[in-house]
């Protein structure tokens, strides 16, 4: 058989086909699932989905659900559990991505992005140099926003669980908050630094804090206080990469390096 007739076996096979339906997260799952809200209407008015139509379910704590709906209505979906089985889409290493806050609507991209290649959280922050500071009110309209859009990218791209948007805060209080985690912190300085597969090396670290600058970088004393924290600094290579690439090569890479792609 030749290497791409293999290929097209294994993408093909039943298995992988029977788990391929829309999913959906709730947390109403008991003998059977109840889906309401703006899912239900998803499914009943755009999807057009009815009675015998088959749904991935999850329950947010990584399980997949295998479902067929029993029936279908704006104000409430039902549905037949039929297997279940623990979600494929969640990495082993728990990634949150402190991502200091770009111009425009680029963050929208970031928090896409990121969700697909496995961040679990994703927190908005003010660095010296951020052009975009939005007042308190703003910022909550914005964090609402970038939740839709990291619950639509799960459920897009097959996560076992929601990941989540946090309130914005300071660079010294993201340096604090990573700094008391535990985790392995690792600053992308436009500066310089040590290659990921120096930092990141088995036995790989169970939970990992990235630290993105915006359009215009990090000031120096923001490096030194991030390394006097012990938050590692990383380079991504010669090229100076835009604020919303950094984060998606970051992710991608470690990913990579910790087998989780």
């Amino acid at each position: 058989m030749r290497l791409n007739e293999e290929f097209e076996k294994t993408i093909t096979s039943a298995e992988v086909e029977e788990w391929r339906y829309p999913r959906f997260f709730t947390e109403n799952i008991g003998e059977n699932v109840v889906i309401t809200g703006t899912d239900a209407v998803h499914i009943a008015r755009v999807l057009r989905m009815r009675a015998g139509d088959r749904a991935i379910i999850c329950d947010g704590n990584g399980t997949d659900l295998l479902c067929v709906i029993t029936a279908a209505a704006e104000s409430a979906v039902e549905l037949n559990i039929l297997d279940r089985r623990p979600s494929e889409g969640e990495p082993d290493v728990y990634l949150r991505l402190f991502q200091c806050m770009p111009k425009s609507d680029k963050m929208d991209f970031i928090v896409q992005k990121a969700v697909e290649l496995g961040a679990c959280e994703v927190i908005p922050v003010v660095s010296k140099r951020c052009v975009s500071r939005p007042d308190a009110k703003s910022a909550a309209k914005k964090r609402e926003r970038w939740q839709r859009i990291a619950d639509e990218a799960a459920k897009q791209c097959g996560r076992g669980r929601l990941p989540t948007v946090g309130d914005m805060i300071g660079f010294a209080d993201a340096v604090r908050m990573s700094a008391d985690s535990g985790a392995q912190g690792i600053f992308f300085y436009e500066c310089g630094g040590e290659r990921l597969n120096d930092i990141v090396r088995p036995p790989f670290p169970k939970r990992i804090d990235v630290f993105i600058g915006s359009e215009g970088g990090f000031e120096p004393e923001e490096a030194v206080l991030a390394q006097k924290s012990g938050i590692r600094a990383a380079t991504l290579g010669t090229r100076i990469l835009r604020c919303e690439t950094a984060p998606v090569a970051a992710l991608a890479v470690l990913m990579n390096i910790t087998n989780n792609m």
